[in-house]
């Protein structure tokens, strides 16, 4: 993702004229609108594509201060969903694969963000990446799709973000059957978030 570039900050100054200039607002990750997908090379034949049906997380963003601003999202490993229900027992069971048992969540946490573009509204947001308990820095190519009231949450104010990057599933111990199948893996996220009093009053 690239995130919370100064675009960012001047359309939620613009949205929000009353918002304190110098805190924190915090967004949760509305989960039917939010999707990470993944894709693979299938011998050359064909690319197969997979999601997480579980994505929660929170976004901070720090309006006078966009720098400041982070991200923290977790996907339970076991919300994978294939289309294909061997494969996913596969990815689930097979010691090659997941670490489901003893990892049971993959986690993404924001470290920082670079060239951010401020026409197009787009920056690289750069974070610790962890599944099956090993962790590697990824950049995630983001653009910011849209910030203002959201007429399904009262006129809350959310945000909405759409980011992609490429990662190695052998850097988290998961190089089986590569190259053939490839090692390589298209990363897409998309999300919603929703600022976080106005989400928590909708919950049950």
């Amino acid at each position: 993702m690239r995130l919370f570039a100064p675009a960012l900050t001047l359309t939620l100054l613009a949205s929000a004229p009353l918002a304190q200039a110098d805190t924190l607002t915090e967004y949760t990750l509305d989960p039917t609108h939010t999707q990470v997908r993944f894709s693979w090379d299938h011998f050359g034949f064909s690319t197969p594509g997979a999601s997480f049906d579980e994505v929660t997380g929170t976004v901070y963003v720090n309006e006078a201060h966009p720098e400041q601003s982070r991200v923290d999202v977790t996907i339970p490993v076991r919300s994978v969903h294939t289309h294909v229900p061997l494969l996913d027992e596969h990815l689930l069971t097979k010691p090659e694969f997941f670490k489901a048992d003893e990892h049971p969540t993959i986690t993404f946490r924001s470290t920082g963000i670079r060239n951010a573009d401020r026409e197009e509204q787009e920056f690289d947001l750069v974070g610790v990446l962890t599944v099956n308990g090993i962790s590697k820095e990824v950049v995630l190519d983001t653009e910011v799709n849209k910030v203002g009231e959201h007429p399904m949450w009262d006129n809350a104010r959310a945000i909405g973000l759409s980011a992609e990057t490429t990662i190695k599933r052998s850097d988290f111990g998961m190089g089986a059957y590569a190259p053939a199948v490839s090692d390589e893996m298209d990363v897409r996220i998309t999300l919603e978030g929703i600022e976080a009093s106005a989400f928590a009053k909708k919950q049950p």
